[in-house]
């Protein structure tokens, strides 16, 4: 499997779209939520690393965010898998990369909000919860970190 960065202006880039979809299609839908102008453009300091199939397709993808964070955090967002790809590894894939760049760019923790039905995901990767459940776009998040 290929990863594949792309900045967050690099709207016009191959993949890019394939990305938006995907993401749109596991993340949004179910919650009947789509993606505006502005969601777009609060995403334009992030950066994307996308998991690629054997054809070159998008089958997973994540957003990291490190401009508004404090020194030496990364929040990582919208983490999204194609469904015919779920089960097969490609979250810890991409999980296990984004650490290997964090440490490559001297980043100390990796923060997120996850869904509380996929905490033990993390969990297994050795995230952490931190605090109380809220909620987030309707459904209950938990914030979770992983200090390196």
């Amino acid at each position: 499997m290929k990863t594949l960065w792309l900045a967050g202006e690099d709207r016009s880039k191959p993949g890019f779209r394939e990305w938006l979809d995907l993401r749109q299609r596991v993340l949004r839908e179910p919650l009947g939520l789509v993606y505006t102008a502005a969601d777009l453009d609060a995403e334009r300091d992030d950066r994307h690393l996308l998991a690629l199939g054997d054809e070159g397709k998008v089958i997973g993808g994540l957003l990291v965010r490190g401009k508004s964070q404090p020194p030496g955090v990364w929040k990582i967002r919208q983490v999204a898998v194609e469904p015919t790809f779920q089960g097969r590894g490609i979250g810890r894939h991409l999980m296990t990369q984004i650490a290997r760049e964090a440490d490559a760019a001297g980043i100390s923790t990796l923060v997120l909000h996850s869904r509380e039905s996929v905490c033990g995901f993390y969990e297994k990767l050795g995230y952490r919860i931190e605090g109380e459940a809220f909620d987030e776009i309707g459904i209950p998040h938990r914030r979770m970190s992983l200090s390196r």
